[in-house]
């Protein structure tokens, strides 16, 4: 009996110790500069909100948040060093829904899409815009499918990578709207903006951030919005539904996650951290000039539950769209 009372009293010290040990981590973190993994190239729809994030990360946490561009393979490169990375706060990733498109086109992954993370919070929700090269004789959505109907395969369009959101947003606006264009997929949103800059490529799916100088510079025209509702930044765009192609809707958005078994306190230190930037007027109005929407969960566990819905409803517009890795 004393024997068993000392084994329990020891083991509660040690539990105690530990919480003690962690509790100390936390309140000291970051004693160093954090990474944030972007699974997307440099100057695309997840860097720009990425970057202007790690700025206020920067001045709210008192240690430099740098970013680690690790585009390729529809996110799953990023994803996959995100995972296999060590708990301790120090590395962080930029998740979204390109993260579950993925885990239904890729049957072989390396980690579990939803359980290989710490959930932190959702960070924006954007939707992404149809674009042509000013060269292509296409005004309109309507105009557009014509086009296509009439030269089937002929009408190249751009995406950052096989299972990228820009592929799935082609993929199924072509199965939507009953058209054949043959998808070109890049390492990132990088090459995909200078290739439909120079009209390498005719046809591409971004998202917004990037390409608003553009549009207004005229360097490209927008066609449509893939959202439900037309964005705030290019009133005068319709959404691709109104414009013609009935009930299409697909909206991209952006998060924060760690690898599993972070601590929960560091856990709840960054989801207290990112709350406050994201409630902050002056970094809404940064969002919004690059066509992003601050959003975020109360807690890590809604927006677990938030992922576990995602994760599914994208696997049925993967199934639905016909979208393929080629």
């Amino acid at each position: 009996m004393k024997s068993t009372c000392f084994r329990l009293a020891r083991a509660l010290l040690a539990a105690c110790a530990m919480a003690l040990a962690t509790a100390a981590v936390a309140q000291n973190y970051p004693a160093r500069a954090v990474r944030l993994i972007i699974p997307f190239s440099a100057g695309g729809a997840a860097d720009v909100p990425g970057r202007i994030l790690t700025q206020r990360m920067s001045e709210s946490l008192g240690q430099q948040v740098v970013v680690d561009n690790r585009p390729g393979a529809g996110s799953t490169i990023g994803a996959e060093m995100a995972a296999k990375a060590a708990p301790d706060g120090y590395t962080l990733f930029l998740i979204s829904n390109t993260h579950f498109v993925s885990a239904t086109l890729h049957k072989k992954l390396a980690y579990d899409p939803l359980n290989d993370y710490a959930p932190i919070t959702q960070i924006t929700s954007a939707p992404n815009i149809l674009v042509v090269h000013p060269s292509l004789p296409a005004k309109s959505v309507k105009e557009l499918v014509a086009l296509a109907k009439a030269k089937p395969g002929q009408i190249n369009y751009a995406s950052s990578g096989n299972g990228s959101t820009q592929h799935l947003t082609g993929a199924l606006f072509c199965k939507m709207a009953g058209i054949d264009m043959t998808h070109i997929p890049y390492r990132g949103s990088g090459p995909v903006t200078s290739d439909l800059l120079g009209g390498q490529v005719m046809v591409g799916f971004p998202g917004i951030a990037g390409m608003l100088p553009h549009i207004k510079a005229g360097r490209l025209r927008a066609l449509g919005i893939s959202s439900a509702k037309r964005s705030a930044e290019l009133p005068d765009v319709p959404t691709i539904a109104e414009a013609g192609v009935k009930g299409y809707e697909i909206v991209a958005w952006f998060g924060m996650a760690a690898p599993k078994n972070l601590p929960r306190e560091l856990q709840m230190k960054l989801h207290g951290e990112l709350l406050k930037i994201l409630k902050n007027p002056d970094f809404q109005k940064a969002l919004s000039a690059v066509g992003q929407e601050p959003a975020w969960q109360e807690t890590p566990e809604r927006f677990h539950e938030f992922l576990k819905v995602e994760a599914a409803k994208w696997a049925k517009v993967v199934t639905d769209s016909g979208a393929t890795i080629q």
